[in-house]
């Protein structure tokens, strides 16, 4: 089964290099993205492929349910080096319709370590009760609750140090907040972009 990813590999660089000889060299040379994507681990959700861009021209984070912890040193890492070494102008907080992390938080079972991790989406869920329980449907409650992290997860990105700090020197910063539709392909705003201090 590993084996096959190898002779996949093989198979694709042999394409890519016959449909564009110079294809390879000139992605060594330069990684120069405009955006950072901090999206869900999810396999179903590939950056590059649903923006339609190109390998380095995003540079992407991903974890379980796209989440922005303050405490996450890793998170914290890529956005500091997305911002302060790349200068990228676009940071997209991207979630989905159908997240199992999503999910995951609002059931009233045990899933192990990932229970603290999902404590956000729970928090989120708390804070907008009575507005969750007022969607009669299930799928539909999740698909807000899923928006409702994604604006969540947007202020703690603009919160976060390296993002205030960009914004008081004067760097052109955007963050954003986005959901996709796996049933459809397509991406969403939520309206909730920001590219200053408030």
């Amino acid at each position: 089964m590993i084996e096959r990813l190898f002779q996949q590999n093989v198979a694709w660089a042999k394409a890519k290099t016959a449909q564009d000889p110079e294809y390879f060299m000139r992605l060594s040379r330069l990684q120069a993205p405009k955006y950072l994507w901090i999206g869900c681990s999810d396999s179903r959700v590939p950056a590059d492929a649903i923006t339609g861009l190109q390998p380095g021209e995003i540079f992407v984070h991903r974890n379980v349910a796209n989440l922005a912890h303050p405490a996450d040193l890793n998170y914290l890492s890529v956005l500091q080096f997305a911002i302060d070494g790349l200068k990228v102008e676009h940071v997209i907080v991207c979630g989905h319709y159908g997240c199992g992390g999503v999910r995951a938080a609002v059931e009233r079972s045990q899933h192990g370590l990932i229970d603290n991790w999902l404590q956000p989406i729970r928090d989120t869920a708390e804070r907008n009760a009575a507005e969750l329980e007022a969607i009669p449907e299930e799928t539909e409650r999740l698909k807000r609750l899923c928006e409702l992290s994604v604006i969540r997860q947007v202020g703690r990105v603009c919160e976060a140090t390296p993002v205030q700090d960009a914004w008081l020197r004067g760097q052109t910063l955007s963050v954003h907040g986005w959901v996709y539709g796996l049933e459809d392909g397509l991406l969403r705003s939520l309206n909730c972009s920001r590219s200053g201090i408030a």
